[in-house]
């Protein structure tokens, strides 16, 4: 069972890869900005482009180049903050978000279709492992960030 659930997961994981792939070419984005546009998306507060660096386990100098692109596309721009004038943080500009239309919406449908096929008890295991499973990839993305 656990050989079989490794493959899964890695089959999930490539299709993943493969739908965020897609979204991002649909705006003209490459997956790597795709995917740090989405840490800043999800952020409760602009970012600076060290925490986007930590959080991605991206170089602060590939991050720069990230924050460049995506900034030319429209979907973030720099601004100074304003407890520390010598910070600059990364806001996203909301409207910007309008250009991926309705590609999230169909993938959000989709699991939601999914998961109404289970009892919360099946559900609360289920978010138990996807959980234990993202705590473990940051741990092995920031041993391999930081040279381990």
């Amino acid at each position: 069972m656990k050989e079989r659930l490794g493959l899964l997961s890695h089959e999930l994981s490539a299709v993943t890869v493969m739908i965020h792939s897609r979204i991002a070419e649909r705006v003209g984005l490459s997956a790597t900005d795709h995917k740090c546009l989405d840490l800043a998306v999800r952020a409760e507060c602009p970012l600076t482009a060290g925490q986007i660096a930590e959080m991605s386990g991206l170089s602060t100098g590939a991050i720069t180049g990230v924050i460049d692109r995506l900034e030319r596309a429209g979907f973030v721009r720099r601004v100074r903050d304003p407890h520390d004038r010598r910070k600059v943080l990364v806001e996203v500009s909301p409207a910007s978000l309008s250009r991926y239309g309705d590609a999230f919406e169909r993938v959000s449908v989709a699991a939601e279709r999914v998961m109404s096929r289970y009892t919360p008890d099946e559900l609360r295991v289920i978010e138990r492992y996807i959980t234990e499973m993202i705590d473990a990839m940051h741990t092995e993305l920031s041993r391999r960030t930081n040279g381990k």
